[in-house]
């Protein structure tokens, strides 16, 4: 249940915009049923049924596995095209060089509500994996945050309200994600593309939580059958010059250690 209290805010006058805006930022507290955004907004049931089913329709909300108002894929482009934050911009030539280093595609996601959000990718680095030759997890694509190494790195950490909410829809149990802690990764078949198999590790904030997860993916061919001392250093390099992107907010970052060391 969303405990958002609304507050008052700039007004736009344009009446619908400024109703969808209750509704957004009573959704960005997290999922909520009609009953409780009715409640929250302080809008005739009607009204809320009405815009929020259009707001679904323009992928500004959508609803998890309890029909309950989330917020919708549309806003990951959004979030990836608009607010450009210094670790996505940080991001880039990060996950070149490591897609260069690795031979694999290397791609940030940031968890939004239940949804995966990818926020930088290396599409160049992407041979093989899809057979139509294009990027299926381009930037600003969202995606359920239900499976998948880089789901599991999103969830492992999370707090145990939000980690319960995960677990509703997910396809991996908490003893998953027990391993995933304590080994600090997390590996296997994604979702992404058949046949694709990733390796995720956690980018974390300055207050230690996780902040996105950082994805290598390649063929089962391209892959080893565990992540072998080259494949854990690449990847914890470029991990550890994203997390200094968050700690010093320089975007002239390339990942620590040179490529082979």
């Amino acid at each position: 249940m969303s405990t958002t209290t609304v507050r008052p805010r700039p007004m736009c006058g344009v009446g619908v915009l400024d109703k969808a805006a209750v509704l957004l930022e009573i959704v960005e507290g997290g999922p909520a049923t009609l009953v409780e955004m009715v409640a929250l907004s302080g809008m005739s049931r009607p009204t809320t049924h009405r815009i929020a089913v259009a707001m679904e329709r323009l992928g500004l909300l959508t609803r998890d596995v309890q029909g309950r108002f989330i917020l919708g894929p549309r806003l990951g482009v959004l979030a990836v095209e608009v607010r450009q934050d210094r670790l996505a911009e940080a991001a880039v030539p990060v996950l070149a060089e490591l897609a260069a280093r690795t031979g694999l595609a290397a791609r940030l996601y940031r968890r939004r509500g239940t949804l995966q959000i990818c926020v930088g990718t290396s599409v160049d680095a992407f041979d093989g994996v899809d057979a139509m030759g294009g990027d299926p997890a381009a930037v600003g694509t969202a995606r359920p945050a239900s499976a998948g190494p880089g789901a599991q790195v999103l969830y492992a950490w999370a707090e145990p309200e939000e980690l319960y909410e995960g677990l509703q829809r997910a396809r991996f149990t908490p003893a998953q994600l027990a391993v995933v802690r304590r080994r600090g990764w997390a590996y296997g078949p994604d979702p992404i593309a058949p046949r694709a198999v990733s390796y995720a590790v956690p980018i974390r904030a300055a207050s230690g939580t996780v902040a996105e997860a950082l994805v290598l993916t390649g063929t089962g061919t391209r892959m080893p059958d565990a992540p072998d001392r080259q494949l854990s250093r690449a990847a914890a390099d470029a991990a550890a010059s994203l997390s200094d992107a968050l700690l010093l907010g320089s975007g002239d970052l390339s990942p620590a250690g040179r490529p082979g060391s």
